[in-house]
Parts: C-alpha cells; sequence; structure tokens
C-alpha cells in the first residue's frame, strides 16, 4: 500500500487529506456517519431519509451498508428520533456517486428495500412510524351502505358482484380484514344475534334480481354467528340459484381458519331460515 499527504485545500480547512492506492479504491480522511445500535430504536426513519440507500436494517438495526455510498451530508440525522445517528471523520473510502446509481437500480438494493418493508411491519416499529402507516392506509369500501337491512336487492352495485356477507364484529377480529376480504367484493354487514330481521330473505332478493358470481361468508366462531352463515346458505338454497359460497371463520383472537367451501343444490330448499 502506498500513501500520498496533500494539503489541505485554500478555504482553509486544515484537515489533511490521506489518499490510499488499495486494490485501486481511494481511502480518504473524511466526515461519514456513525450509528449506536445501542441507541438505535428499529423504527426505520434514516433507512427513507437516505437518498443515497447507504443506510439498511440488519436484525432489526440500523446499519451504514457501505462507506461510498454516504456522502457525509446528513440527511439521515435529523430523521432519527434517538440520537443513534452522528458524524465523525476516519479513514473512508471516498463518496462514489456512479456506485450508487449503480446500486440504487440494482436487484440488491430492491432486495434491501423488500426487507425494509418487511421491517416496517414488526412489532419493533416506532409509534410515530406506526401511526404514519395507520393514517395512508386506504379503505377497500367500494359502495354504500353496507348494512344488510338498508341495502336495496335493486342496487346498481349488485350486477355481477362478488359478495362478501359478514358479521359486523369481523372487522374488528381480524386485523387486516380490509384487505384480506373486501378488495373487489360488495360488502353486506349483520349481526344475527342482535337485528331483528330476517336476513335470508333479503339475501335471497339480491340474489334472485341480480347475478351474482359468488359468496363469501365472514363468521366469527362464535355460535351465534351460525346465524349469517345458514342464512346466507338458506338464500342460495332459496334463489334457485348455483352460486358460490364460501365460508371463512374468525376466531375472538384474530385467527383466520382455512377456507371451507359450502356446495349449495340449488334444488334442496332448506325452509329453517334464521329470522327472528
Amino acid at each position: 500500500m502506498t500513501e500520498v499527504a496533500e494539503s489541505a485545500p485554500a478555504s482553509g480547512s486544515a484537515l489533511l487529506v490521506k489518499k490510499h492506492a488499495l486494490e485501486g479504491e481511494a481511502y480518504v480522511i473524511r466526515k461519514i456517519i456513525k450509528i449506536d445500535a445501542a441507541k438505535c430504536n428499529s423504527c426505520g426513519e434514516c433507512v427513507t431519509a437516505c437518498h443515497e440507500g447507504a443506510i439498511g436494517m440488519d436484525n432489526g438495526k440500523a446499519v451504514l451498508l457501505r462507506d461510498d455510498y454516504c456522502d457525509g451530508l446528513g440527511d439521515c440525522l435529523p430523521a432519527c428520533p434517538t440520537g443513534a445517528i452522528t458524524f465523525e471523520e476516519r479513514e473512508a473510502l471516498a463518496y462514489d456517486e456512479v456506485a450508487v446509481l449503480s446500486n440504487l437500480k440494482s436487484k440488491t438494493f430492491k432486495e434491501l428495500s423488500r426487507d425494509y418493508l418487511k421491517h416496517l411491519k414488526t412489532p419493533s416499529l416506532s409509534s410515530k412510524k406506526r401511526n404514519r402507516l395507520d393514517r395512508e392506509r386506504k379503505s377497500c369500501l367500494g359502495q354504500w351502505p353496507v348494512q344488510i337491512r338498508l341495502v336495496s336487492a335493486h342496487a346498481a352495485f349488485f350486477k355481477d358482484a362478488d359478495l362478501l356477507v359478514a358479521a359486523d364484529c369481523c372487522a374488528y377480529a381480524y386485523g387486516d380484514f380490509h384487505n384480506e376480504f373486501m378488495p373487489g367484493r360488495v360488502v353486506l354487514i349483520g349481526c344475527p344475534k342482535l337485528d331483528a330481521v330476517c336476513y335470508t330473505e333479503k339475501i335471497a332478493e339480491i340474489l334472485a334480481q341480480n347475478d351474482v358470481r359468488s359468496v363469501t361468508v365472514a363468521r366469527m366462531s362464535v355460535p351465534c354467528c351460525g346465524g349469517i352463515e345458514q342464512a346466507v346458505k338458506n338464500a342460495i338454497s332459496s334463489s334457485r340459484k348455483a352460486v358460490p359460497c364460501v365460508v371463512r371463520v374468525i376466531s375472538p383472537q384474530g385467527m383466520l381458519a382455512p377456507e371451507t367451501p359450502s356446495h349449495m343444490n340449488p334444488d334442496e330448499h332448506d325452509v329453517h331460515a334464521v329470522c327472528k
């Protein structure tokens, strides 16, 4: 290894710049970020603040991926809520803009970005980041009203629709209810224990008046929720249509049971409708 010393620029900086020839790469004494793992709270704010892709997550902690990706400007410093990131002056690879641009386009960077997105879903995420993500989540509801007793069987949104008939408690028990169940479906909700209506008659009317493509039933595992499942089955039988039906059962702890197909024969009419 050879070493060359150069005087500081005429700007007055007293820093003595040292350049090394080591495997064709230039090392200099320069300002670069330093991350204190003990202070890092795993929030990941610095990852998004760094436009050069110099910071990533490793085992839930922020790390400097490569010296030559860090430009030393410190956009990440104010983003860190715990003060885990500071500057230091040390021997490091010079900032390499060409390498940064190449990395940002590379498969490796995309994989790191995907790992970071996975990290955002972990319990270690800061409340600040979690609250921001919660605000950004979009509703998957595509029509109104949603109450079974309030919808009109002649509503235009029932044409060629995939129905979701859900016990209203499901949306509270299952955390990802919107994304898991609602996209692309017309949503109908009700409580068979509290609503003094006959769901079978309304749902049967909807099926009779429209070419519904499928029905998904979302219900809780508690006994009283059996009424909404039975009402849908009775409605399909009453409609005399072979409508595919799937039942999804959610526990009070938010666990989703395996999908259960319900094979309804329109010629087997079940007169035991669940009505109050």
